[in-house]
């Protein structure tokens, strides 16, 4: 594990995830991994959130890791991992506000999910609350939550290890902090709140197939 996102959701990780995998850095663990195997990966995050976590297990084949669940974990992945560099992707409170409100803020608060993603539901809504994003915060309420993980990421990884980042700086910031070329290519552009929407319609499905599997 050489490269580990501290932001939350909605700060541009996707795009980290696609920028990490760009310079090297891949395969970049993202929520849509757990998606992708829900079955396998929501019980090693519901353990992670409960104080029993297996990061060998869970990282294993991964070069970095962006987005919740990891957010919530910073304080103990720069434990875990040493020689790992953080990027704590951030926006201005209220447009992060804005978004997580229209997008996982909304499915947290009872946008209908098939059964056989409630189990991810239930540990999305644990690792959210470890981050101090608890269900039911006014906006006032995130917008201190927000603030408050950006002052705990910093007082816990050490400032050489870490890189306070907004995704429209670009390549520049980012492969200084690296030790890596500036890729000759736009910066990668991506998970606006329509393809945010897409990708859970995508994971419903095999949920569903998933439920009907075990039965």
């Amino acid at each position: 594990m050489q490269v580990i996102g501290a932001g939350l959701g909605r700060t541009g990780t996707y795009s980290l995830k696609l920028a990490l995998e760009r310079l090297g850095f891949g395969p970049c663990y993202h929520m849509e991994e757990v998606l992708a195997r829900m079955d396998e990966r929501v019980p090693l995050w519901t353990a992670a959130a409960q104080g029993r976590p297996d990061w060998a297990t869970i990282f294993r084949g991964y070069g970095s890791a962006v987005d919740w669940p990891v957010a919530a974990f910073t304080r103990e992945l720069a434990e875990a991992y040493p020689a790992a560099r953080f990027v704590l992707t951030v926006r201005s409170p209220e447009s992060w506000v804005a978004s997580f409100g229209e997008t996982i803020g909304k499915l947290m608060d009872g946008t209908p999910l098939p059964p056989p993603m409630q189990d991810w539901l239930a540990m999305g809504r644990a690792v959210l609350a470890k981050s101090g994003v608890h269900a039911g915060l006014d906006r006032e309420g995130l917008r201190a939550a927000f603030a408050a993980h950006t002052e705990a990421v910093k007082a816990a990884v050490p400032a050489e290890r870490l890189l306070v980042f907004e995704v429209r700086e670009g390549w520049a910031p980012l492969c200084a902090f690296l030790g890596v070329p500036v890729p000759d290519e736009p910066f990668p552009r991506t998970n606006e709140r329509e393809e945010f929407w897409q990708r859970i319609a995508d994971s419903a499905p095999a949920a569903a197939t998933e439920g009907a599997g075990a039965a």
